[in-house]
């Protein structure tokens, strides 16, 4: 039997992660990890005690026709990377590895071309962690260096969406 390598590993309980998701249009499971110990997941959904849009059958941002990676102040939902960064400390996330791994909805498919929003970037960025592994298929997936996010701030030309 072959075994699964470590960065498909976690990429794998981050999509398990997702199943918990509340929004209506894509799934996102976020799991930190240092030093081969998982520190803390998260998914999208509305904050505690909030109805999510599953509950209200609606997407604000879907009846909108707000853009990908765009008017992320109008979603109910708080986004996985955040959710996860919530419930670490800091101190445990200081060069941790963040593995993140998102699903449209209706179709069950791996999230083409996927990437944290700007928000949860400046978050990711602010809660020292060093590495991002977004999954693209099952098998294949990309390594952010957070510090390219540092050096090619988006925020100064106003870049939208990813």
């Amino acid at each position: 039997m072959e075994r699964r390598d470590k960065i498909n590993y976690y990429l794998d309980l981050a999509d398990v992660v997702s199943n918990r998701s509340t929004c209506l249009r894509r799934r996102y499971g976020a799991v930190i990890v240092k030093n081969d110990e998982v520190i803390s997941t998260g998914y999208v959904g509305a904050p505690r005690g909030r109805k999510n849009c599953t509950d209200l059958n609606f997407c604000i941002r879907k009846k909108m026709k707000a853009p990908r990676g765009e008017r992320y102040e109008l979603c109910r939902s708080v986004h996985a990377e955040a959710n996860a960064i919530i419930s670490a400390e800091r101190d445990k996330m200081i060069g941790a590895s963040m593995y993140l791994s998102g699903r449209e909805v209706n179709s069950g498919e791996f999230i083409e071309n996927s990437n944290s929003c700007s928000m949860c970037k400046r978050m990711i960025i602010n809660a020292g962690i060093e590495k991002v592994y977004i999954r693209d298929t099952m098998d294949s997936y990309r390594v952010i260096d957070v510090n390219d996010w540092i050096v090619n701030d988006e925020s100064i030309d106003g870049t939208f969406g990813y």
